[in-house]
């Protein structure tokens, strides 16, 4: 079996100093959240610009460069949902340590990203939702099927380049979905599927010092089920010594007493 594989979530322009650096052209806020990631275990630095409706592309170019330049061809996912930025980042896109990865399709109105994905040999993450919320496991498995035909007919394999998203639900409000999300991650599992999602959006809205508690309880389920990637914080101490423990159990990685304080790095990047 396969390690769980981490993508690093902190660079997203939400984030005052991000949004700040990537107005500015600044590299070092941008670098130093990627190395903080890299060096807590994470093996993919998402780079979040959101919608970027002025200059994406140059964004996008610019941050690609920045990462892959400074940190050994570090592999990213493209985050926007902007289609000419994401264009343009892959065009810039070196490949050195794989394919970069598009975040992310849905079944709706990004549903060409998939296309785009075809037409530049990109790996995706396919949101199994069109409007809102699924209302049950069932309508969630319906659209991992749509997203499957959609990538076999760009010329993806759903197997090995695409990443099955259920949506990782809110328990403060969502709490009754919880076991329906779990369900569809065994489901696809059992499909062959990868599947990864945004694992902080469970805690979303709790108390901070609740957050750990359950993004880490909720993550260990998860791998139970199957569940193969996930969108964190890799410097979420609990988070990742949950992610190692399962990974021990799962027997994907071979235990010794050290196993938490070994560091396993993700990513080689100096």
């Amino acid at each position: 079996m396969e390690k769980f594989m981490i993508i690093g979530e902190r660079i997203h322009c939400i984030a005052p100093p991000i949004r700040k650096a990537i107005a500015e052209r600044d590299p070092e806020p941008i670098l130093k959240r990627a190395i903080e990631q890299l060096d807590a275990g994470a093996h993919v630095i998402d780079f979040n610009i959101g919608p970027a409706e002025r200059d994406g592309a140059e964004i996008m170019t610019w941050g690609v460069q920045l990462l892959q330049s400074e940190l050994n061809n570090v592999p990213l996912a493209l985050d926007t949902a902007n289609k000419d930025a994401l264009e343009a980042g892959l065009k810039v896109y070196d490949r050195t340590h794989g394919k970069p990865i598009i975040n992310s399709a849905d079944n709706g109105g990004r549903k060409h990203l998939i296309e785009l994905a075809g037409e530049y040999d990109a790996a995706i993450i396919a949101l199994c939702a069109k409007e809102g919320i699924p209302a049950d496991k069932d309508e969630t498995m319906a659209y991992c099927t749509e997203l499957i035909e959609a990538g076999a007919m760009a010329g993806l394999d759903p197997e090995t380049d695409m990443y099955f998203d259920p949506l990782c639900l809110v328990i403060k409000g969502m709490q009754d979905k919880q076991m329906d999300v779990l369900a569809a991650i065994r489901e696809m599992t059992e499909m062959g599927l990868k599947t990864t999602g945004g694992v902080s959006n469970v805690s979303n809205g709790c108390p901070k010092h609740i957050r750990p508690i359950l993004d880490s309880n909720w993550i260990a389920m998860a791998m139970a089920n199957g569940f193969s990637s996930g969108i964190i914080n890799p410097l979420d101490k609990e988070m990742m010594q949950a992610i190692k423990s399962c990974d021990i159990i799962r027997n994907a990685s071979l235990y010794a007493d050290s196993y938490l304080e070994v560091q396993e790095l993700g990513f080689e990047y100096k």
